[in-house]
């Protein structure tokens, strides 16, 4: 069997202010899960039936298990998700109708992954990490070679920034095609603001708490990996408001008829906005992931709730 993730558009991204720059955006909210994480939980997953697991349990708040639930789907695996009560009920259903049983666990990821590992440590099932493993970022790798293939090469990927599986691929892509002087540019929402923190510091930070409506970046540390990414290679981190995601969510929709979300939208705020982060680049890609922790209903929701 091959990969689970399709090949997604590399278009021009439309709709934005003029500024001379050449700006690209990467589709992945066109996979099949709706988000760029089939990428890397799908080539776990079938890295881990490989060696031999029967079943799989991932914790999430939602975008992670509704991967691991279509892999599982997929490659006849039984699969447990473990959520944190923060997860809608609707984004629950979502994940139970690809087969999954779902747990509810705690109020915050941490807690739902918590469990996860418990269960994983019982022999119960193989653990699927939502953002730190090597075959995750491996997989996502792929998103910067189908960008070389398609072309152009851009100057700097600006890519949402959770628990930094994502950017961990991305780094290991550019590396992969020569392109260490690539800039990433690392977005996270003012109440995520985890990977930010801990540049600026040095070391890791781990957050004491996660405020923000991108819960898909509630991570309230980075993997390890990803922080010595951003000692090792040119990145620039950028923080930005709840109300500048839900805005470029609902401008995004608009211009590529295509729902995101305010995870997806906080990085797609930078070209939307013109943000001083990006003066230096010719050439911009923006990595649009997606997320499946949205709707028409939730959309009009947060616009009402941020004035958008």
């Amino acid at each position: 069997m091959g990969p689970l993730h399709i090949e997604t558009p590399y278009m021009p991204h439309r709709g934005l202010p003029a500024s001379g720059r050449e700006t690209w955006v990467k589709m992945d909210a066109y996979q099949p899960t709706g988000s760029f994480k089939i990428r890397g939980v799908g080539r776990l997953c079938q890295a881990l039936m490989a060696q031999g697991a029967k079943s799989l349990v991932s914790s999430s708040g939602g975008n992670a298990g509704y991967a691991a639930a279509y892999a599982g789907q997929a490659l006849g695996a039984p699969v447990t998700v473990v959520v944190p009560s923060t997860t809608p009920v609707f984004m629950r259903d979502k994940i139970a109708a690809l087969g999954a049983q779902v747990i509810v666990e705690g109020d915050v990821w941490d807690q739902a992954d918590a469990l996860a590992r418990a269960i994983a440590a019982r022999g119960e099932a193989a653990y699927v990490s939502p953002f730190d493993h090597p075959q995750l970022w491996a997989g996502h790798s792929s998103l910067i070679d189908e960008i070389v293939a398609q072309g152009p090469v851009p100057d700097a990927v600006v890519v949402a920034v959770g628990g930094g599986g994502l950017m961990c691929g991305v780094a290991e892509g550019l590396g992969r095609h020569g392109l260490d002087g690539a800039v990433i540019v690392a977005v996270e929402t003012t109440g995520a603001a985890t990977l930010a923190r801990s540049m600026a510091a040095g070391a890791q930070v781990t957050l004491e708490r996660i405020e923000t409506i991108a819960s898909s970046l509630g991570a309230r540390r980075v993997a390890d990996a990803a922080f010595a990414w951003s000692q090792a290679r040119p990145m620039v981190p950028v923080v930005v408001s709840d109300a500048d995601a839900v805005r470029a969510c609902a401008r995004f929709a608009d211009d590529h008829l295509a729902l995101v979300e305010p995870a997806c939208g906080a990085a797609l705020s930078l070209a939307y906005d013109d943000h001083p982060a990006l003066t230096p680049f010719a050439r911009v890609a923006v990595i649009a992931c997606g997320g499946v922790v949205v709707s028409l209903e939730k959309l009009s929701a947060w616009r009402d709730q941020f004035g958008v």
